[in-house]
């Protein structure tokens, strides 16, 4: 089955690549954008990064508000979380949303937006979920796993609601944002150039992004990102790629929570 998969995402992305040798100026702003927003979510993203920007351009106040906000405030935790997923989100969608809709003035379901043939291939979902659930309850319990998850830590003693189930309700866009990039805007972007190797130029980056993650995950990246790259060439949709990933994610949250007693 997997490997009916692969070879039809293969000979389909294949019959659709362009063979102009002139320059593609759209694989080149697709590529640039990709580039520039990552490069902004890993910067912009920290807050510490933007502290000190606000303070050496001279916004002190802003600065001090900022700090405030993020530090000392009671919910400063969720706070953080919350600018660094919301800064995910807006660059994930909005340079590729005005690219395409301003400058290749294409349809946003050519992009892997689309319902339809979105629940192709359901079963090699499933059965992703199906490996991937019991290695999470396994790596849960490491030294690694629990320093890093869950990205929202509750407190001894708090509630899992409000905080939690608002952090889970973001955490879910950003997913959304993090698949339209890559297995959308990316992938789809440039399978006229490269076919089914915009699979592999895809899953570089996506994997980079896990730097700083406990190793397995990041290798276990390499893997979902061609899978799933493969599975959205196929379906020409990011649908379950969205709805498995978040499920794994709140699957790791949740262990990492009942390993430390918080649930």
């Amino acid at each position: 089955m997997i490997t009916k998969i692969f070879t039809t995402a293969f000979y389909s992305a294949e019959a659709e690549v362009t063979k102009d040798t002139k320059p593609d100026f759209k694989v080149i702003l697709i590529c640039f954008t990709v580039a520039l927003s990552l490069s902004f979510i890993k910067y912009l993203g920290d807050p510490k990064f933007l502290l000190q920007l606000l303070q050496s351009s001279g916004f002190d106040q802003l600065a001090a508000s900022f700090d405030a906000f993020t530090s000392s405030n009671p919910n400063a935790g969720l706070y953080r979380l919350l600018y660094w997923a919301l800064n995910v989100i807006f660059f994930y969608l909005i340079p590729p949303f005005i690219l395409i809709k301003f400058v290749f003035k294409d349809k946003f379901s050519d992009y892997g937006l689309s319902f339809k043939g979105a629940f192709k291939d359901t079963k090699v979902y499933l059965l992703m979920l199906c490996v991937m659930i019991p290695l999470v309850l396994y790596f849960s319990g490491t030294e690694s796993f629990q320093a890093r998850y869950p990205f929202y830590d509750l407190r001894k003693g708090e509630s899992v609601y409000p905080n939690l189930f608002i952090w889970e309700i973001v955490y879910f866009i950003q997913f959304f944002a993090l698949e339209f990039f890559f297995r959308g805007f990316m992938l789809h972007g440039t399978k006229q150039r490269f076919g089914f190797y915009s699979v592999f130029v895809m899953t570089i980056p996506y994997c980079m992004i896990h730097f700083g993650k406990p190793f397995p995950e990041t290798i276990a990246a390499i893997i979902a990102g061609i899978i799933l790259g493969t599975l959205s060439l196929k379906s020409r949709s990011i649908w379950l790629g969205v709805a498995i990933h978040y499920s794994v994610a709140i699957t790791m949250d949740l262990c990492s929570l009942w390993q430390k007693g918080l649930l």
